[in-house]
């Protein structure tokens, strides 16, 4: 395997050429690859560095890669990647990014969480892509500041860290802190830091050679919106699913959500049936005991604490809905996503 530092000696490769700066650089920054990391995000916030440097002709950024030891890192679609160094070390960053694993609530390495706290001790800017900022979280590195996270992540971020303020923005920068939702989002994160640091100017040219015609905002939303999701036009019936969709813990009553969109009952019951041949209770509870799911595989919620955060007043009505829905018990879906 050829890593990053033996390229230079691959035959016709002009590390400055491409971007890819050798010794000092204005700003260092360090990644850190946990196993299972995304490929994506990583690829998607290294790339725009590189491409800063290329076409400024100056050396903007260089970048470190960490591993949890010296040996490769290893992605969630199973290609490795030679990293530079174990994380840990006595250099200082001026920025640390974390690649969030795939499975973050399974994430236990005391030794890598130290070493963050002494990266931002040292004065680094701390950063996360996807569910990085559980790992934030867990070095307690959040404290008092806004993130985000990839939105299947953000249900069981909730109950796992109550107190930290989690949004659904594509990224968000508050107080030197940095996090994005994951995927491209990455690009449009970096896009972000380097308008901040060299200008609008230079962000638009890396943005163009990626083929990327609108920089997104942070305001810009992860998911694609219901009407686009899901073919629904009918305003009300859209208005009716976003109401359930945020109102999962208390459920609203079919009455109460017809009155609230301006329909009658028997109204949004023929809609639901037309459109998503379904009734609004029915749809509603599969809403709910996705959400359910999501809980089990994300978090060590106790099986009644998962039902009453999607809005069932009784475990064993949650577990035999739950049963009908996904073929087995909460218990045995939780075995199968390897939880507690």
């Amino acid at each position: 395997m050829v890593t990053l530092s033996e390229t230079a000696a691959v035959e016709g490769f002009n590390r400055r050429r491409f971007g890819v700066v050798d010794g000092e650089a204005q700003q260092s920054i360090a990644f850190f690859l946990p196993d299972t990391f995304g490929m994506l995000p990583f690829i998607s916030a290294v790339e725009p560095l590189r491409a800063a440097n290329r076409f400024s002709g100056q050396a903007l950024y260089r970048w470190t890669l960490l591993g949890s030891s010296s040996a490769d890192a290893v992605a969630n679609n199973g290609m490795q990647l030679a990293v530079d160094q174990a994380i840990g070390g006595d250099e200082k960053f001026s920025r640390v990014i974390v690649c969030g694993p795939h499975e973050p609530l399974e994430y236990n390495d005391p030794k890598a969480l130290r070493a963050l706290r002494q990266y931002a001790a040292r004065g680094a800017r701390m950063g996360a892509l996807d569910s990085g900022s559980y790992l934030l979280a867990q070095a307690d590195l959040i404290r008092h500041r806004r993130c985000t996270i990839h939105w299947e992540n953000l249900p069981g971020f909730r109950e796992a860290f109550p107190h930290i303020t989690v949004t659904t923005e594509l990224f968000e920068e508050d107080g030197g802190l940095f996090t994005c939702a994951g995927g491209t989002a990455s690009l449009d994160m970096m896009l972000a830091l380097i308008r901040e640091d060299h200008g609008s100017v230079l962000a638009q040219q890396v943005a163009d050679l990626f083929i990327t015609t609108r920089i997104r905002s942070a305001r810009d939303p992860q998911r694609r919106n219901i009407v686009e999701r899901s073919g629904i036009h009918h305003a009300g019936l859209v208005s009716c699913i976003e109401l359930m969709e945020v109102n999962l813990e208390q459920p609203i009553a079919t009455g109460e959500l017809a009155e609230m969109i301006g329909l009658s009952s028997r109204q949004l019951e023929r809609l639901f049936r037309a459109y998503l041949q379904t009734t609004p209770t029915l749809y509603y509870q599969e809403l709910r005991l996705k959400a359910g799911n999501e809980l089990l595989r994300q978090t060590t919620m106790s099986v009644m604490d998962v039902a009453t955060a999607v809005g069932f007043t009784s475990a064993d009505y949650f577990s035999r809905r739950f049963r009908r829905k996904f073929g087995m018990s909460p218990t045995d879906a939780r075995r199968r996503h390897g939880g507690a």
